[in-house]
């Protein structure tokens, strides 16, 4: 029995980190970012940019706004509001704003990709038209470059087109911060990467742009709780790949509470298990017979509910084998390596992210150093502690050097910077909960109910970038 619960466990263990070390290599890849030396051939295609909203009275104004003052010729786009099943203003609102509002009432197809294909076959059926359809949703902001940004991606062939997905609220409360952080480092090390080694890209629910040709000749018929990934999918099982325009930058609102970012995850896990059901097999049939590596990533991408899962579960086998009085038999992954080279691992670990973040000019690189510095310890308790010195000895030993640190980073650099470093730390929590919230999103998965996130916060883009232009500097 213990012969078996050990290889069982060290095949498990052994394939999840196998999936880890997949994600790490192609995220090396985006660490590098490629100088564009393309040259611009000046303001060519003709946009139709649809917001999609639903009771966004609040922001929409805002986003209409922030679109109207794009830096490209005003006569080669449009601005189209979906005014979707709203009790609210929000219809007059944007059309005091400026924007052409179509409203529209539906009590049974409820959601965003069922407004999306209806006001797709308004914009099929006008007098003008337009190469190409850009998605934003009402509570967003776009930088002032992100239609030549999207026309330049065009121009090179590209027939869909994510831009960058940025916070505009990052520091309003820690569960904002995450999302952000998660945010800043997915389009690096998840975006920028398949980019540079001509993968595609994923659509990202906002910020992207389709050829309206490529959009008559698929349909959309992306109407799930995740209709981006299902676009996606559509996309590379009939050979396109998703462009990536890293500098055309859009903003978009984070969630404030645990609850509200729970819901929102919870529906964004249903509808990637909706997604994986459908598609994962068809993409590694085209994988294996056309030798398409576009679509195997594509397909391990899907499945990114079990992933978490097994993550999960990796990690309580784990904890349970290195806390145990005795063993419990378990093959845990460090079994393969030397302990110099694991402590090594793990601090590359807890800095990677913040690396990425520097690169990206979201965190300055002195508090980079106090981040390195804090690692450190990752090194001294491994040391310092083996696997019989008791749990609470270890935390204790934690939380004093935890203390002296955040006293010494207060006195040093101020509330502000300790903000950053503690709300850092939260982030190990809010990825945690991912485990119970895929759990419940796996179960879930066939309920399709749309948790609406209530906007509270209003900025414009004016605010946005003098933010930014501080950061940077």
């Amino acid at each position: 029995m213990k012969d078996f619960i050990l290889n069982s466990t060290a095949v498990f263990q052994i394939s999840v980190f196998t999936i880890t070390l997949y994600y790490l290599v192609i995220s090396v890849f985006g660490l590098y970012k490629k100088k564009d030396n393309t040259e611009y051939k000046g303001d060519e295609k003709r946009f139709a940019l649809i917001v999609a909203a639903h009771n966004e009275e609040m922001v929409v104004g805002h986003i209409v706004e922030s679109l109207k003052n794009l830096d490209y010729s005003k006569d080669l786009y449009d601005i189209f509001v979906i005014a979707d099943n709203c009790t609210d203003g929000t219809a007059e609102v944007a059309r005091n704003f400026g924007a052409v509002v179509y409203e529209r009432f539906d009590g049974e197809k409820r959601g965003k990709g069922y407004a999306l294909e209806w006001m797709f076959s308004k914009i099929f059926e006008m007098d003008k038209k337009y190469d190409a359809i850009v998605v934003f949703d009402a509570d967003n902001l776009a930088s002032r470059n992100f239609l030549k940004e999207m026309n330049k991606k065009l121009q090179e062939g590209y027939k869909v087109v994510q831009g960058y997905l940025d916070s505009k609220n990052p520091h309003d409360s820690w569960i904002s911060e995450s999302y952000s952080i998660a945010f800043w480092t997915s389009n690096r090390l998840f975006q920028l990467s398949r980019a540079n080694l001509g993968l595609s890209n994923q659509i990202g629910g906002t910020g992207f742009c389709v050829d309206v040709e490529i959009l008559k000749e698929l349909g959309w018929g992306a109407t799930c709780l995740t209709e981006d990934l299902e676009f996606t999918c559509k996309l590379v099982l009939n050979g396109y790949k998703v462009g990536w325009a890293h500098d055309a930058v859009i903003y978009d609102e984070k969630p404030l509470t645990l609850k509200q970012s729970w819901n929102q995850r919870k529906r964004w896990m249903q509808g990637f298990t909706d997604v994986a059901s459908r598609f994962f097999t068809k993409l590694m049939k085209k994988a294996i017979k056309d030798r398409d590596f576009v679509a195997f990533d594509c397909a391990i991408y899907t499945i990114q509910p079990f992933v978490i899962v097994a993550f999960g579960l990796a990690a309580v086998l784990t904890f349970l084998q290195n806390n145990s009085e005795h063993g419990l038999n378990i093959f845990v992954i460090n079994y393969l390596f030397n302990p110099i080279v694991w402590i090594i691992f793990s601090m590359f670990q807890f800095l990677f992210t913040p690396f990425v973040m520097t690169l990206e000019n979201k965190l300055s690189r002195r508090m980079f150093v106090f981040f390195t510095l804090y690692s450190f310890n990752i090194a001294i308790f491994n040391m310092a502690f083996d696997s019989t010195v008791k749990l609470v000895v270890t935390v204790a030993a934690h939380t004093a050097y935890l203390l002296v640190f955040t006293a010494v980073l207060l006195a040093v650099e101020g509330k502000q910077s300790l903000k950053i470093f503690v709300w850092y730390l939260l982030y190990g929590i809010y990825t945690l909960t991912w485990v119970p919230i895929t759990i419940q999103g796996i179960i879930d998965k066939d309920k399709k109910e749309w948790s609406h996130t209530k906007h509270t916060r209003q900025i414009s883009i004016n605010e946005i970038e003098s933010i930014d232009s501080k950061s940077v500097a």
